[in-house]
């Protein structure tokens, strides 16, 4: 049984480089694709960052100059034509720092899903229009210091979710590095057949060996062994599985077959 599988094995060689040829395509292909998604990813987070810091600075003088805030303060540092200077920096920071919610209206609107780019661009506009409005004769009082915090915040929050994302992201990217490309797949008749890790389905059953690493996240049917799982987890110490316990893509079967 050996020695014909053997001979269909070479009967199947030059298919099998084929494939494995066309497998490499799409797989520098889709690492290509993966590497722009992640560059694209670390310009946002660092348009975010950028945004952040120089919006914070402007926002110190629109606080300094806000009568609000120097009532509050107890202190006096208005001059002639101040609230003109002060609509000046705010008029920056609106559409300096609140571009990203601005144009993210664009996207949510064309998609017919208004979320939370148009709840705040929302919220900076009326608080901007409102307060030119008050500069320029309409009785009220300028917002332009809330406006300028609640740009200044929002910045922040999404610059922390897209580092938190982008860091995520990489994370997932190691892991799938370490995973293995093939498994022992067992058929119904119960005979292994290599297999790419893309070729199998939720229910499949897997052969792993000792010393080999475990190809996708399953539950042990049969066997008990000792899996390292620092890889994944960072636990360096070995975890004792046996049936029905739980196993991750990536660890490593110490001990026994499973």
């Amino acid at each position: 049984m050996d020695h014909d599988k053997h001979r269909h094995h070479d009967h199947k060689t030059e298919e099998d480089h084929h494939e494995h040829h066309n497998h490499e395509e799409s797989h520098d292909h889709h690492e290509g694709h993966d590497h722009h998604e992640g560059h694209d990813h670390h310009d946002h987070v660092e348009m975010f960052k950028k945004r952040f810091w120089v919006s914070l600075i402007f926002m110190v003088p629109i606080l300094l100059l806000s009568p609000t805030i120097q009532t509050f303060l107890g202190i006096d540092l208005q001059f002639t034509f101040d609230l003109y200077v002060l609509a000046l920096l705010s008029t920056f920071v609106y559409f300096y720092g609140g571009w990203p919610f601005l144009s993210g209206v664009v996207d949510e609107v064309k998609d017919r899903k208004p979320g939370m780019m148009t709840l705040i661009a929302m919220a900076i506009t009326v608080a901007y229009v409102y307060s030119t409005a008050v500069v320029f004769g309409f009785d009220g009082h300028d917002m332009y210091w809330e406006l300028s915090t609640l740009i200044v915040i929002m910045l922040l929050g999404h610059w922390i979710e897209m580092k938190s994302v982008h860091g995520a992201s990489n994370a997932l990217e190691e892991l799938i590095k370490i995973m293995p490309n093939e498994a022992n797949q067992i058929d119904e008749s119960g005979d292994i057949n290599v297999v790419k890790i893309s070729e199998l389905s939720p229910g499949d059953r897997v052969l792993v060996k000792a010393g080999e690493k475990i190809p996708v996240d399953g539950f042990i049917l049969k066997g008990h062994s000792n899996i390292d799982e620092s890889s994944v987890t960072g636990e360096s110490v070995p975890v004792e599985k046996s049936e029905h316990d739980q196993v991750v893509g990536g660890s490593v079967n110490n001990d026994q077959t499973l």
